[in-house]
């Protein structure tokens, strides 16, 4: 099946701009995973019809192939204090070892080379340097899984005003989370339960998976007017032979490959940058956005996104940047829920 690029891609970030009244944020999961809600928007033609997450089997075919992220989102959120006393916010973005990290820093000052924090344990942690936007931090004594493990939060998205909860370590996770890594869930990924994934295969559909580690740039704002000119934050992705070997079995039964996820189309695609979907291990600054040739993916299941977000592009890219903004409003006008904890949509 060749791939669908849709046509006249807009460049300008005020292009993926939409009103999106602040009480349609899920600020909590619902009570049973597959509850949510699901907008069905059709690649080629953009007819819209709403269904429930767990109609899904039903719009799936015998030998297509579901892709899923495996990530295993890690505690990563962790508070402690200056010297000088000022409360600090860490944000994890990424291990470099066993004592060294990259950090998102809330603080009234920022943290000067040489500066140390003290988490709520007394343990200490001084700054080493700088990475873009990234603090370098590194521990004074033991392990930074261990600190993590101990006094770690989970890290729920800036649009979530809630503190964590001991039910965010389950459902801000996915069932078949297995790789530990992300600071933030690959979000499509939580609808699905157990019942629902025994249904799918049941339906004759493959399953296969990817990892890519969700960091914290995920949330940072595209700033530039052309959005040509944005720069992608890095994240560490890895693509199996086993993966790339199912892809092409479906390709060769006339199955459809659809991503769960925009994780796991970035994965795939960067995995296809050379022409032809290989093993892959490493890390991926893709950014998709309309205009883009897609290479592996004929669909997606993803949650809604933020205005102006990279998340959205990569959405218009696959559906049509105004077939996707009438979606969005369509979602609004009939009150579905937006973001982590929110409803879905299916492009296919």
């Amino acid at each position: 099946m060749r791939p669908y690029a849709p046509r006249h891609p807009p460049v300008k970030r005020s292009d993926f701009q939409f009103d999106l009244p602040a009480e349609l944020i899920a600020q909590r999961p619902l009570p049973r995973r597959s509850d949510s809600r699901l907008l069905h928007l059709a690649r080629r033609g953009g007819a819209l019809a709403d269904r429930a997450f767990r109609d899904l089997p039903a719009l799936l075919q015998a030998g297509d192939l579901l892709v899923f992220n495996d990530t295993r989102v890690i505690p990563a959120r962790l508070f402690g204090r200056k010297a000088s006393g000022g409360r600090v916010e860490l944000l994890l973005e990424r291990l470099l070892g066993d004592r060294e990290c990259l950090v998102q820093l809330r603080a009234s000052k920022p943290l000067r080379p040489g500066g140390a924090i003290l988490l709520e344990d007394g343990s200490r942690l001084v700054m080493t340097g700088r990475d873009g936007a990234f603090f370098r931090l590194e521990l004074a004594e033991g392990r930074l899984s261990d600190k993590l493990e101990q006094l770690g939060h989970m890290p729920l998205p800036p649009y979530i005003t809630r503190a964590d909860s001991a039910e965010d370590f389950e459902r801000y996770q996915t069932v078949y989370a297995n790789t530990p890594g992300a600071v933030a869930a690959p979000t499509a990924g939580l609808h699905f339960d157990h019942e629902l994934l025994e249904a799918i295969d049941a339906r004759g559909v493959e399953r296969a998976r990817v990892t890519l580690h969700v960091g914290a740039g995920t949330f940072q704002p595209v700033r530039v007017d052309d959005i040509a000119q944005h720069e992608m934050h890095a994240e560490y992705l890895e693509v199996a032979e086993e993966t790339c070997a199912a892809v092409r079995r479906t390709r060769e039964r006339g199955g459809r490959v659809v991503a769960v996820g925009t994780t796991s189309v970035r994965a795939l695609e960067t995995a296809a940058a050379g022409g032809e979907l290989q093993p892959f291990r490493g890390d991926s600054r893709i950014f998709i956005h309309p205009g883009y040739r897609f290479r592996v993916i004929d669909g997606l299941v993803t949650n809604f996104h933020l205005p102006e977000s990279t998340l959205l592009m990569l959405v218009c890219a696959l559906a049509g940047t105004d077939e996707t903004l009438g979606a969005y409003r369509h979602a609004v006008a009939n009150r579905y829920r937006f973001f982590s904890y929110g409803d879905a949509m299916l492009i296919l």
